[in-house]
């Protein structure tokens, strides 16, 4: 009996990545001795030396276009960074004014609560390949919402390595940055919250879609246990363990 029951937690563990543990995905976030140029540039010092994640997982029914997607996140005392990378395909970006719906386009997502409690509300940074941005607080999806100011979306840095607008789609392969650096100072005009040290969570999600594309997809870090496509979902965010 018990070498059964050794067998079962052998067979439990290979279906369990290490990037998503049965209690939900984590991902350590470095704290930078020096701050990156916002410039997206992938491989570059300090993100070479930063594990990313991968959004493997998927919402609704299995894409055909299965884009590989990877994202870093760090943090200084001033600031949030975050970089995502994606090998894609059938890329698109039409909105060119924030605040726009930009997850019709080639677009990736950055939603986070900056407490371990997400019921005082979260973050949506929805931007797309060429940079525009969506960017709101709100308690639940269309409750409580609150646009991030114009001037405050100025004072998020950001950086596209494609055009700001691509108007016909790219039917080829190609792989596209987006780089931007949050101030801390921007999040707590919405939330009170205490800047992140060693040993704060935050929860969070990274995504990536293209509803209005010719091959749409709802790729996720962690798993949202949901019959549709619904990013708005935060007890199924991930957690951000921060480091020294």
């Amino acid at each position: 009996m018990k070498i059964v029951f050794l067998l079962f937690l052998l067979l439990i563990s290979t279906f369990i990545s290490p990037d998503h543990p049965e209690n939900g995905a984590i991902y350590k976030v470095t704290k930078l001795k020096t701050s990156p140029e916002i410039n997206a540039i992938w491989d570059k010092k300090p993100w070479n030396e930063i594990k990313p994640v991968q959004l493997a997982l998927y919402m609704g029914d299995k894409p055909k276009h299965f884009p590989f997607t990877q994202a870093k996140i760090a943090y200084d005392d001033k600031a949030i960074y975050i970089i995502f990378r994606v090998e894609d395909r059938y890329v698109k970006a039409v909105h060119s004014q924030n605040q726009d719906p930009v997850c019709r386009d080639s677009c990736v997502e950055f939603f986070f609560s900056p407490e371990e409690d997400v019921n005082d509300g979260y973050f949506n940074l929805e931007m797309n390949c060429g940079a525009t941005m969506l960017f709101n607080h709100q308690i639940k999806r269309q409750t409580d919402v609150v646009l991030i100011s114009d001037s405050d979306i100025q004072k998020i840095k950001v950086a596209h390595s494609l055009p700001k607008i691509i108007e016909q789609e790219i039917n080829k392969k190609i792989t596209w940055v987006v780089e931007y650096r949050i101030p801390f100072s921007v999040i707590g005009n919405y939330q009170i919250f205490s800047k992140p040290k060693a040993g704060t969570v935050w929860k969070a999600n990274f995504y990536k879609c293209a509803d209005g594309t010719s091959h749409p997809h709802w790729l996720t870090w962690a798993p949202v246990d949901y019959p549709r496509p619904n990013f708005h979902l935060p007890e199924y965010f991930g957690t951000l363990e921060f480091q020294e």
